[in-house]
């Protein structure tokens, strides 16, 4: 297994990554869903206990992912902060830190639940935010997994995992990637995001994201 596998979509040839992305190489495009900045924080500021340091994380797996794909575009399927509390001075001078390490990349986020919630990215940061559908090359580009008259969607917004089970009652839940011909969904990017299972019906296809690696299951 590779850290990535190309896959023919629509026409396309995207690259499922290990770390919960698609790049999209003749776009240079790096595609994330729900990445949810300041999570924790959020958690924390209700007086939950919760880990600690997952912004930080993320930043830097998002780092290695512009590293390692040479991208002119990112593109965030909704959900780049978490919630209002998420917009923490602490929390925002990272993200600014991130976003001056990458000022030569176009950042374009598709409105989610979230981002209405939070607000959108503070100017500073240099991210168009635009409305869904979002249209590029043969796909509508979406938050929520909801059909498009004309065009194929790529989503995200329910955190897609699916459950591996043994004879011996083991149990192994990991994110995926389900690509359909209507609607296509892409894993949750970010820290402590939690997950939503999948079963797709047959036709489907469906790969299974674990170790920073891909691997198709089915269809």
């Amino acid at each position: 297994m590779e850290d990535y596998l190309a896959v023919e979509h629509c026409g396309e040839t995207l690259w499922l990554l290990g770390d919960h992305g698609i790049y999209w190489p003749s776009r240079k495009a790096l595609l994330l869903a729900d990445v949810h900045i300041g999570k924790a924080a959020s958690y924390r500021a209700l007086h939950q206990p919760v880990p600690r340091g997952t912004t930080e994380a993320t930043l830097t797996r998002l780092d290695a992912l512009l590293a390692a794909y040479p991208s002119e575009q990112l593109i965030v399927l909704g959900d780049f902060l978490h919630a209002r509390t998420a917009r923490a001075p602490a929390t925002l001078a990272r993200l600014q830190a991130w976003r001056e390490r990458h000022a030569g990349v176009n950042i374009v986020l598709i409105r989610g639940n979230h981002d209405r919630h939070a607000g959108d990215p503070p100017a500073s940061l240099g991210i168009e935010v635009v409305e869904e559908p979002w249209m590029m090359g043969p796909f509508a580009l979406r938050h929520e997994p909801e059909p498009h008259p004309t065009h194929p969607v790529l989503a995200g917004h329910v955190h897609p995992v699916h459950i591996l089970r043994g004879r011996g009652r083991q149990r192994l839940r990991l994110p995926c990637y389900v690509l359909d011909k209507q609607v296509s969904l892409l894993p949750a990017f970010g820290e402590f995001t939690g997950g939503w299972n999948v079963d797709p019906a047959p036709g489907t296809r469906l790969y299974l994201a674990g170790a920073g690696k891909v691997w198709r299951l089915r269809g």
